[in-house]
């Protein structure tokens, strides 16, 4: 089963409103103004795999075995 996952339900919980912890201070931001991080493990959900809607297009988020991600249109 694959979930189909729209960017405005991932960023439904991120916010920039939660308190930062000193560690998370010292940590670099990206430049292009992203303020939240989605886990991979929250958009998954145990799946190996995922759809994603993208500007009308359906995008493939798959995990490998050996931990790293794959996108793929």
């Amino acid at each position: 089963m694959q979930a189909t996952l729209t960017a405005a339900s991932l960023l439904r919980n991120v916010s920039s409103d939660l308190p930062v912890s000193h560690a998370d201070r010292d940590v670099a931001r990206p430049a292009d103004g992203v303020t939240g991080a989605v886990d991979s493990s929250a958009l998954l959900q145990g799946q190996k795999a995922v759809a994603i809607s993208h500007n009308g297009s359906v995008y493939r988020l798959q995990a490998t075995k050996l931990g790293k991600l794959i996108l793929t249109k």
